[in-house]
């Protein structure tokens, strides 16, 4: 693999949301990042919701922004401040660009240029994650509320495209402004309602003309819903030719430790790095409890340093360093 290919880790090992607000957890962040810069990873993912505690802790989406700002500067002053971040941030329910309600649509907007802000102060260059329709926010009908599936769903997702689409165009010129970009990611089906494939984003970003908003291509979610080995070089090339192929993970589909998946590096990976250049980030969701229930791991977790008491299951720490290992080995055989 070249070695100018940066590789990051993201933080859903450790946690489902970033809490600047727990002076000891954020102590704990800036460890496990010199631990893993020290393995060869040149940068990270951070989550960036709002949780009810983060909205005690920062009133104001500016409280919030500044919190982020200031963890920048502790990472600059403790010798990392050669790392790379991203974010990675989901549409809620509240805050839904594709929702119905123009008021709904606005809170939205509102939102997500504010974690493009928290990116800007973080000097990353990529927010990503499902901004288009909530995160689980599966569609039911009315009166009864029974859930969509099928023609129904697409049906109604069809509407919900043509309402994200301005809010998405206006967040991506604010980005481009801060030097962010935007990185929509397809998640499967089983997890949210949409868009669950490479084509239905595809579709969709053809619709917003900002090419600053764009894609981020998962592994583990291109596996299980991607339209297969044939199809997805001309997929891959047309992101590429429109300049919308902006982020890429590498994760494995039970979305566990790297080195032991049934994931098709060639077809994958194949195509991507022959004409993707920027960064790869290897994406492992930790059994903590706020996954357990959305992913269904039934795994054992695996322990996190200065945090947990060693257990049966290998550390973090080990699954990082074997996964970062694994991928580096897979490039070096397809570069």
């Amino acid at each position: 693999m070249s070695v100018e290919r940066p590789i990051y880790f993201s933080f859903f090992m450790f946690d489902a949301n970033t809490r600047l607000y727990d002076a000891r957890l954020r102590a704990s962040y800036i460890e496990h990042m010199k631990v893993l810069v020290d393995y060869g990873y040149a940068g990270f993912e951070l989550h960036t919701g709002r949780s009810p505690e983060v909205e005690i802790a920062y009133p104001t989406y500016a409280d919030e922004i500044e919190a982020y700002a200031a963890f920048r500067r502790d990472l600059d002053s403790c010798g990392l401040g050669h790392v790379q971040l991203a974010t990675n941030v989901g549409a809620t329910p509240a805050l839904d660009p594709s929702s119905d309600d123009p008021s709904v649509r606005r809170a939205a907007g509102a939102f997500l240029r504010s974690r493009v802000d928290i990116g800007a102060a973080l000097r990353a260059e990529i927010l990503m994650g499902p901004v288009v329709i909530p995160y689980a926010g599966f569609v039911h009908s009315a009166p009864n509320a029974d859930p969509l599936w099928s023609d129904a769903l697409q049906d109604q997702l069809s509407q919900r495209y043509q309402n994200a689409a301005p809010v998405l165009d206006e967040l991506g010129e604010h980005a481009r402004r801060r030097g962010v970009k935007i990185a929509i990611e397809p998640i499967t089906h089983w997890e949210t309602p949409g868009p669950n494939t490479l084509a239905q984003l595809i579709q969709f970003l053809r619709t917003v003309r900002c090419n600053q908003v764009g894609a981020i291509i998962d592994s583990a979610h291109e596996t299980l819903d991607g339209a297969g080995p044939d199809v997805f070089p001309t997929q891959v090339a047309e992101l590429i030719a429109s300049q919308r192929l902006h982020y890429v993970q590498a994760s494995p589909p039970d979305r566990g430790d790297l080195q032991s998946s049934w994931l098709p590096w060639g077809p994958i990976f194949q195509p991507l790095l022959a004409a993707y250049q920027g960064p790869v980030a290897i994406e492992i969701f930790n059994a903590v409890p706020a996954f357990a229930d959305g992913l269904r791991l039934s795994r054992r977790k695996y322990w996190v340093p200065g945090i947990d008491a060693p257990s049966s299951a290998p550390s973090a720490y080990d699954v990082a360093k074997g996964s970062l290992c694994k991928l580096r080995a897979e490039f070096a055989k397809l570069e």
